[in-house]
């Protein structure tokens, strides 16, 4: 999306010179959709998380793709323990609230910036204190033991959307610095791949290059990028590459968000393009440009950027890299020939009794599936992260079914429950372009980090115009984690290349529409 975000600023400021360099042979990276048998499933991005001031939004509604009239179905949960017994809604809502409530407070450390107990560095210290303070005041223990297992299935819950292994991992000084957007979140009927026809309909098709996985970028290829005293820029074309891949690609000058962009030929003599940058795929192609943009995923960058990058990144960069937390978020999809729910049951919250055990996931990582929900009345989906989500990833889909049928009925405490016809499991961890779900702030890393590796880089103290510049969600302060952050973060970047020394009419990327919102939105960017 980042790069896709760029490439249409540049298009709208009548700049077309660039290529993207994608390294799948599809586009869209992280936002992907699959056939089942009867339905079409999204591996990646599911939701559009807000309304006001999300761009993303804002597109889907200029291109149709929201059904505004639609009302929502009721959502009705229930917790069963895994002898097949029902939670009390009472009980179930009690804890929620308190939960919620102990969410928001940690959240305000970042927001009001005063100091946890000593001692208290993560959000999982910090909630696991707040549940042990809660339940105190309970006399019996069997009220006590119901009630936290609600608790650490909710922190499971939190592990997903937070992107991590455990709560643990998260600095309790940084949650508030993720922005929520108000309106909720938002599905698309069509399915949330449905957002790249819009996004790639300004492009032309030969912009873009699948299958270019980028394995070398010479940021500081030749001699200084000025020619001459006078400060004019040497008489190369502004050209640009644009890079989404997972594994080792890059993107150049400005554009989309596929593997790489270059907008040069491959193979023109490097003489010509010595104050270039020059980008390796692994093809053996070669592009040249005055600029690119790096939107490879965090996780690709943790494995490869100490030897993608030539020369290499500033310290303080590939310290930021190492700071950050990129975790794993798996989804596990089971199409049904009929239904067997009740059909006003929604989602089913499972309340194991113990943890999973880290030293034998072979018999507990099932154990980290906090929820089965209903997609539809003959599709269902769990969700499991960190080192459990690693380790299904292992193995086969039939495994997977197998195991998912038996939690189903001894939850529900029906033998009955019927097996899947389907079943499909995401592997974003394994995924070479990926290598990972999405981005978080660890323990001990912080907001700054994430500016940081945002930071684009010159070639020299006299350069008025980055030569390399990064993109995606995990260069976005405020929403990493989310498609919007990344495009945001995409047009930011794109606008430093665009920028000149000179103040000049910028056409904003708002999207076709009138909402104030979107017009906000853009004025608040850089660019």
């Amino acid at each position: 999306m980042a790069g896709l975000a760029a490439a249409n600023h540049l298009i709208k400021n009548g700049v077309d010179d660039f290529k993207i360099l994608e390294a799948r042979k599809r586009i869209g990276g992280r936002i992907v959709a699959i056939p089942l048998k009867n339905h079409v499933v999204e591996l990646g991005a599911n939701w559009i998380h807000g309304v006001l001031g999300n761009p993303i939004f804002e597109i889907a509604m200029a291109n149709g793709l929201v059904n505004i009239i639609n009302t929502p179905k009721p959502h009705k949960v229930i917790a069963a323990t895994e002898d097949g017994k029902q939670v009390p809604f009472a009980i179930l809502h009690e804890i929620y609230e308190a939960y919620v409530c102990f969410l928001r407070r940690c959240e305000e450390y970042f927001l009001c910036q005063y100091l946890p107990p000593p001692d208290v560095h993560s959000v999982g210290e910090h909630i696991n204190l707040e549940v042990a303070i809660y339940l105190e005041r309970l006399p019996s223990s069997e009220e006590k033991k119901l009630r936290r297992l609600i608790f650490e299935c909710l922190l499971k819950r939190e592990t997903c959307i937070s992107g991590c292994h455990s709560m643990d991992e998260i600095d309790l000084l940084e949650l508030g610095s993720y922005a929520e957007l108000q309106g909720g979140n938002i599905m698309l009927p069509s399915g949330y791949s449905s957002i790249l026809e819009p996004m790639t309909k300004k492009i032309a098709p030969d912009k873009i290059l699948t299958g270019y996985s980028v394995i070398k970028i010479n940021w500081n290829n030749g001699n200084q990028h000025r020619n001459s005293d006078d400060g004019e820029e040497s008489d190369d074309s502004d050209e640009t590459v644009i890079e989404d891949i997972t594994k080792s690609s890059s993107s150049y000058k400005s554009i989309n968000p596929c593997e790489g962009i270059s907008s040069n030929e491959p193979h023109k003599q490097k003489k010509k393009h010595s104050n270039c940058v020059e980008i390796t795929c692994e093809n053996g192609e070669i592009f040249y440009a005055n600029h690119v943009i790096c939107t490879m995923p965090l996780g690709i960058l943790k494995e490869e950027a100490s030897k993608l990058f030539e020369p290499a990144l500033p310290n303080y960069k590939m310290e930021s890299i190492d700071r950050l937390l990129f975790g794993t978020v798996d989804k596990i999809y089971l199409e049904y020939e009929r239904p067997f729910l009740n059909p006003d049951i929604t989602e089913i919250m499972l309340l194991w009794d113990s943890p999973p055990n880290k030293d034998d996931l072979e018999n507990t990582w099932f154990r980290k599936i906090y929820s089965f929900s209903k997609v539809t009345e003959t599709l269902l989906l769990g969700w499991i992260s960190g080192k459990e989500a690693e380790y299904m990833e292992t193995l086969s889909n039939e495994q997977v079914s197998i195991t998912c049928t038996k939690i189903l009925r001894q939850f529900l405490h029906d033998p009955f429950v019927p097996e899947p016809q389907k079943c499909v499991c995401t592997s974003w961890r394994k995924q070479k372009y990926t290598r990972g779900s999405y981005t978080a702030i660890a323990v001990g890393a912080s907001q700054s980090d994430i500016e940081a590796l945002a930071q684009p880089l010159y070639k020299s103290v006299h350069d008025k115009k980055p030569v390399l510049l990064f993109a995606g969600e995990h260069t976005h302060s405020n929403f990493y984690s989310t498609v919007h952050g990344a495009y945001l973060s995409g047009r930011t970047a794109a606008q430093h290349i665009l920028a000149s020394d000179q103040p000049q009419e910028v056409v904003l990327d708002c999207p076709d529409t009138t909402d104030l919102s979107s017009w906000i939105q853009g004025i608040h960017l850089e660019g």
